[in-house]
């Protein structure tokens, strides 16, 4: 019983993470490229917990590779102004819109769930090490400024995939880190 009641516990407080994220049927990675502006983050995971209230508006920057893949660089402008960074080239699946990246000792898989390529898209990536899974979610914007009904949808898609309300965040506007 002693094992069996933190586990439990430890199953209830995590984001429901399986197979059943589908990404978007006519995916095009090469209508992906260019700025994407990251506003919408949520997961239930500890660290996001821990670092919420440092976190702002990014840059991701999606570049396909001439096999399909994709490059992921990332930039954020830290309080203190210095910049964050992280790059990641993202493996295709079979399933066109799933990639597949190594990170921080995890495995992740990369999920583009819905896309409008002059506007947003939203993605799920699912997040194992050591035989368990996180979700995170994104919500990516063409502008730093998205339309309220999607950033209701990026709230609805995150509360449905089991992410706990208050860690869903709209990431508060910063200055751009410069380019490198």
């Amino acid at each position: 019983m002693r094992v069996l009641l933190p586990l439990l516990g430890a199953l209830l407080c995590c984001p429901a993470v399986s197979s059943e994220v589908v990404p978007q049927a006519d995916f095009n990675v090469q209508a992906v490229a260019g700025n994407w502006y990251l506003i919408g983050f949520a997961t239930n995971a500890q660290w996001f917990v821990n670092r919420r209230a440092s976190m702002n508006v990014g840059v991701a920057i999606l570049t396909p590779t001439a096999d399909g893949d994709l490059e992921i660089s990332y930039s954020s402008l830290s309080a203190d102004g210095s910049c964050w960074r992280l790059n990641h080239l993202a493996k295709k699946a079979e399933v066109p819109g799933k990639f597949t990246y190594t990170g921080w000792g995890r495995v992740n898989d990369l999920y583009m769930v819905e896309v409008k390529y002059d506007e947003y898209t939203l993605t799920h990536t699912v997040m194992r090490k050591d035989g368990n899974s996180t979700a995170v979610i994104n919500l990516y914007g063409r502008a730093v400024d998205l339309r309220a009904d999607l950033l209701e949808k990026f709230k609805q898609f995150s509360l449905k995939a089991g992410i706990l309300p208050e860690n869903i965040a709209f990431l508060p506007k910063s200055a751009e880190c410069p380019a490198a």
